[in-house]
């Protein structure tokens, strides 16, 4: 476990760097990472490099004891190059580029910036790739922030009729599988295919999401194309990306398939404004952040990553770019970075060591405050250094830190599904991210560990296995869950799952499609429903949308809507949910089926979530009234940190151990 922070010595007089280096190596931080942002800087001009400046810096930093994770800066591409080569910027579905003067301005399909970016990777890997101090790279910044990448540009319109070649070989193969003969949209060579945009009403969905699908690839390439400098020229040096909290636009785990450490950029307050909450429940957790929020990014980014994944960026005061920017209560910093320890995390790196005067971000607090004083966060990352090394003495003596499957809930997670709702939502709020979330959150709310993984993971070992809305299903994943049926492994699956083939058609013998094997059910229509409108369901209710089911004669029906049409669905090992229920029938599901698999649930207060990583417990509390940590009958506990009694906005670690 480590903490790090993130620098910008451009940012401040050089005069200061010294001192800086001393304080963060005092405050207990050992990991730094620079120069994201600084190719104006590197390269002032055409070819002309000024590396003097960040010689220097790496060099204060490494002799203060200190590892750098050093950045490629593609994320902004500077004036000079912009005024080359204008063709750079990204074009957005109005026909506009994205004019230079913040970040992000590029178009991932241009080959004029794939050829400078790997240019400019190159220089920097040489220059620092076997440096001393240099023990980390990042590539980029935070992909597709900012709505950047599905783009229109002449060159990803270029690069989408090749991608589609590749993908289908020739055009009546792509005509069948999108069924282009509806409202006469045949195609007679791949040249004619244009971006579905600017269409009069909905575009081709199959052509849409083929069209995301291209997106997310030419992601995969760009970020492929700099791993591979890097790896040629600082071999051995691990490699990461800081990715974004809930972010769904391209397929992460594919980008991480190249990586060797997956990070995140943690903004628990930020993001709760942003996304989907209700006003009430924003209002609830304005200043901690939502209880499973941080928790459900960490079970992400750990299940795509080969070492242990980092938090790249956690928040340590208030933000800048949300519509309201709270301040978080004082140990919420401590907090959130235990959290993400109790997740598996191997290092939590703040943003920044000094807030900015200036510029963009200038409200946007750091571990310092503009007149450099140590700000709140500051002294809780002090805390949170001290207690890692409690915490680290009692893992020798301890042994194994890993965690067994045997005693954790698998849960899909798929960046596909997320485009097909877009593309086919039926209903304006299916919302594929926050389904997945209230599922994660019913099962964190009875005290289970998730490990969040792709369609493709290997599931054996896994006692439970919950899969929210899944509409297309991998052939290789329907046969697995159909071995692991035969087992004792309990499967839970939400709505819409196999309700669409890979062309995004209905499959012929309609959904759950090639899950018809192992679940004999028939979904023979489906409804949306408005957000104020719900349906009745035996002990609970349904919201924003049904399945009318038809249930095979060997399936057991557990609840019904008040039509007595079923609602939960049982054959065998395997639960199938007709719509999407409220929290307390959603949680009453779960904990049937954890109990069936033989894991304990604890259905725990509002706030309060418990996580198991090793040989330790972690309980945080979130909530406004204190926790009391039960006692086994024959087992006590042995605090490393905090204490039994864990009171609002602190946190316990803690051993079990024999009466």
């Amino acid at each position: 476990m480590h903490i790090g922070v993130c620098y910008y010595p451009e940012h401040w007089p050089e005069s200061m760097w010294r001192d800086d280096a001393a304080r963060m190596k005092a405050l207990g931080i050992d990991r730094v990472r620079i120069a994201e942002f600084a190719w104006s800087r590197i390269e002032p001009a055409p070819g002309e490099y000024d590396w003097g400046w960040l010689d220097r810096a790496v060099d204060v930093l490494g002799e203060a004891g200190l590892d750098v994770v050093m950045c490629t800066p593609t994320a902004t591409p500077p004036k000079w190059l912009i005024d080359q080569h204008p063709d750079i910027l990204a074009i957005g579905a109005d026909g506009r580029p994205r004019a230079f003067g913040s970040r992000r301005h590029y178009d991932f399909s241009s080959p004029a910036y794939h050829k400078a970016a790997a240019k400019i990777c190159l220089a920097v890997a040489k220059r620092y790739g076997n440096h001393p101090a240099v023990a980390f790279w990042q590539t980029d910044n935070e992909y597709g922030c900012h709505h950047t990448v599905v783009n229109y540009s002449p060159a990803a319109s270029e690069g989408f009729r090749r991608w589609l070649k590749l993908r289908y070989g020739d055009i009546q193969t792509l005509n069948r599988a999108w069924g282009t003969v509806f409202w006469s949209m045949e195609y007679r060579d791949f040249d004619e295919i244009d971006p579905p945009i600017g269409t009069v009403t909905e575009a081709h969905p199959s052509h849409r999401l083929d069209y995301r699908r291209f997106a997310s690839d030419e992601v995969v390439r760009f970020n492929r194309m700099q791993v591979d400098i890097i790896r040629q020229t600082s071999p051995d040096r691990p490699i990461a990306h800081n990715f974004m909290q809930l972010f769904t636009e391209f397929d992460h785990y594919r980008v991480a398939d190249d990586l060797d450490i997956a990070t995140w950029d943690s903004y628990p307050l930020g993001a709760l404004e942003e996304q989907w909450f209700d006003p009430e429940i924003k209002a609830r957790w304005l200043r901690t952040g939502h209880p499973d929020l941080a928790a459900f990014n960490h079970d992400v980014y750990r299940g795509m990553s080969k070492l242990p994944f980092w938090v790249m960026e956690q928040q340590p005061g208030p933000v800048n770019w949300a519509n309201w920017n709270p301040a978080p209560l004082p140990g919420m910093v401590r907090l959130w970075s235990w959290e993400a320890f109790a997740h598996g995390a191997g290092c939590v790196s703040y943003f920044r060591w000094r807030q900015a005067p200036f510029a963009q971000e200038q409200m946007h607090a750091g571990l310092n405050t503009p007149d450099n004083r140590l700000d709140i966060g500051g002294n809780e990352a002090r805390q949170v250094a001290e207690e890692i090394r409690a915490v680290q003495r009692h893992l020798e003596n301890a042994g194994s830190t890993k965690h067994s499957r045997a005693k954790r809930v698998a849960m899909v997670w798929d960046y596909t599904s997320k485009w097909v709702f877009e593309i086919h939502p039926q209903g304006q709020d299916f919302h594929y991210p926050r389904f997945a979330f209230e599922y994660y959150s019913a099962l964190r709310s009875l005290g289970l560990d998730v490990d969040i993984v792709p369609v493709d993971a290997k599931l054996d070992g896994y006692p439970m296995i919950v899969i929210p809305p899944l509409p297309i299903v991998p052939d290789d994943l329907a046969v697995q869950l159909k071995r692991l049926a035969a087992t004792s492994t309990q499967i839970v699956i939400g709505p819409r799952t196999g309700s669409k083939t890979q062309s995004l058609t209905i499959p012929a013998e309609l959904p759950p499609g090639n899950l018809r094997a192992l679940l004999p059910i028939r979904v023979w229509r489906v409804e949306s429903i408005r957000p104020n409108v719900t349906e009745t369901v035996d002990g609970g209710t349904a919201r924003h949308w049904r399945d009318f089911v038809e249930a095979g004669a060997d399936v057991d029906v557990d609840a019904r809507f008040s039509d007595g049409l079923p609602a939960v669905l049982r054959h065998g090992n395997i639960r199938y949910l007709a719509s999407l229920f409220d929290a307390p029938l959603t949680q009453s599901v779960f904990q049937q089926a954890a109990a069936a698999a033989g894991l304990d649930t604890t259905p725990l207060p509002e706030g309060v979530r418990i996580s198991h990583w090793g040989p330790l417990t972690y309980v945080v509390n979130y909530g406004a009234t204190p926790y009391d940590i039960p006692l086994a009958d024959k087992a006590g506990i042995d605090i490393v940190i905090g204490e039994r009694c864990v009171a609002p906005q602190q946190l316990a670690v803690f051993r079990r151990t024999a009466a």
